[in-house]
């Protein structure tokens, strides 16, 4: 399991609270099948049915019998059976062999449906669920998907989030009204959403921001039909936005957008649909506070939307309003940016296309003509890593070869010139040329060497 963005509670489990700008490992976990990460922490499920949990624990949401932070994984006291598990602001929930559901962490506003407002730092039952095949949790509210296509919610109700027609916190789990068909759920801070079998999705909560998808920013306490989508496959929802993955692999969203969490290359929100820009092949999406992420089929992963705690995981630290691609996955490529360009390698070829300005060749493409879409570089195949600089761009190869081109008054090729190169080949046979050119003038030292020690032997000779 890997993990990126803010760290200061431990949430990214590898026993620091530094921020992590790209994918890193998560230390002492193995086996993980499910993950689900909330506010500042974050909870997996192991295979066998255990639960481990890492990060902010001031209300117990790491389920381990205490309230202290944990920056590795930690066991959830006394779970075992699970097979789903679901985080939120400071509480978390695990779905369980045999439809049941249990939450532990903070319950003031009923969200672990044990019938009480009294927080638990281990696992308790909620009441009334049974059949359960999903479970989904909220800023204080949680909602489980029964195996009959309905689902029950708990917890927080201020803006309708139970979906039950009242704005009144429930400490049991409450029906949401009218939902038939559902096969997936997801929840936003005070909003949740259902995919019903048909591939329509229907929200209700909160709409402050449009994310209730309806073409409307009234708030519903029963769930409303999301507009012009069709073929829904998964869902995902952040804090004032969701996004569906489409049977065909693309991703919608809607809501809240002042950060880019649409991903249509506007910072505009929306109360309908929008098409996520340049998104293909998308199997999940999940969506953060005000950011989204898409798992693609090809095992990479694509983030946008705010950046502010480098939560996108492309090193940047800057919001997108587009998909960009997470480092340090074993599957994913690689997207740098330069002075004034960028490149990024094709995950499938290894070929690198850059973009932007040209004027000393760092596009590679054979010109020094700017170019507002990307350009192949040429002579370059097999690369694993493209960083874009100043003026020049470099790319380490699958063998372990670095090539560079671009700019070179100072030598940044690294080719034993200062000439400047515009495409990868032509840098391979500088490469190839200057140590020929090295090789040469080694040959004419050794010459002269030995021309000069003849000298000062016959010197020698003479003098004595």
């Amino acid at each position: 399991m890997k993990c990126w963005g803010a760290n200061g509670s431990g949430q990214l489990g590898n026993g620091t609270v530094t921020n992590g700008t790209e994918a890193i490992e998560v230390d002492s976990l193995a086996g993980a099948v499910a993950i689900a990460a909330g506010t500042a922490h974050t909870c997996a499920v192991i295979a066998g049915g255990t639960v481990k949990c890492w990060g902010a624990n001031s209300s117990g949401q790491l389920g381990s019998g205490t309230t202290t932070n944990a920056v590795v994984p930690v066991a959830v006291t006394g779970l075992a059976g699970a097979i789903a598990v679901a985080a939120g602001s400071a509480h978390s929930c695990a779905l369980v062999v045999g439809g049941t559901v249990k939450c532990w962490g903070a319950n003031s506003s009923g969200q672990l449906g044990d019938g009480t407002p009294t927080g638990s730092l281990t696992p308790v039952t909620v009441t009334g669920v049974s059949g359960a095949i999903a479970v989904a949790a909220g800023n204080a509210h949680s909602c489980a998907l029964l195996a009959t296509g309905t689902v029950k919610c708990w917890g927080a109700n201020s803006s309708g989030q139970l979906g039950n027609n009242t704005t009144i916190d429930s400490l049991t789990p409450v029906a949401v009204t009218g939902l038939a068909g559902a096969n997936a759920i997801s929840a936003g801070s005070f909003h949740t959403c259902a995919v019903l079998a048909s591939g329509t999705v229907e929200c209700w909560g909160q709409n402050l921001s449009g994310q209730l998808g309806n073409g409307a920013t009234t708030s519903s306490s029963v769930p409303v039909v999301v507009s012009g989508l069709a073929g829904a496959a998964s869902l995902g929802s952040g804090a004032n936005h969701s996004c569906a993955v489409l049977a065909v692999g693309t991703v919608k969203c809607w809501g809240a957008n002042s950060s880019g969490q649409l991903g249509d290359g506007t910072v505009t929100s929306s109360s309908t649909p929008v098409t996520t820009s340049g998104l293909t092949g998308a199997i999940s999406v999940v969506g953060g506070g005000a950011y989204s992420c898409a798992l693609l089929a090809a095992r990479a992963a694509k983030c946008w939307g705010n950046n502010g705690s480098d939560q996108l995981g492309d090193e940047r630290g800057t919001n997108s309003s587009v998909p960009v691609l997470v480092y340090g996955l074993s599957a994913a490529g690689r997207v740098g940016t330069g002075g004034g360009h960028s490149c990024a390698i094709l995950l499938t070829t290894g070929t690198v296309r850059c973009w932007g300005y040209n004027a000393n060749g760092q596009l590679g493409d054979g010109t020094t003509t700017n170019r507002p879409t990307p350009v192949t570089t040429i002579g370059l195949t097999s690369a694993i890593w493209v960083s874009p600089g100043g003026s020049h761009s470099c790319a380490l190869l699958r063998a372990g070869a670095v090539k560079c081109w671009g700019d070179n008054t100072f030598g940044q090729l690294g080719n034993g010139t200062t000439v400047k190169l515009v495409d990868a080949g032509r840098g391979q046979r500088a490469e190839r040329c200057s140590r020929a050119r090295r090789r040469r003038l080694s040959l004419v030292r050794g010459v002269g060497e030995r021309r000069r020690k003849m000298l000062g032997l016959q010197q020698h000779g003479s003098a004595r």
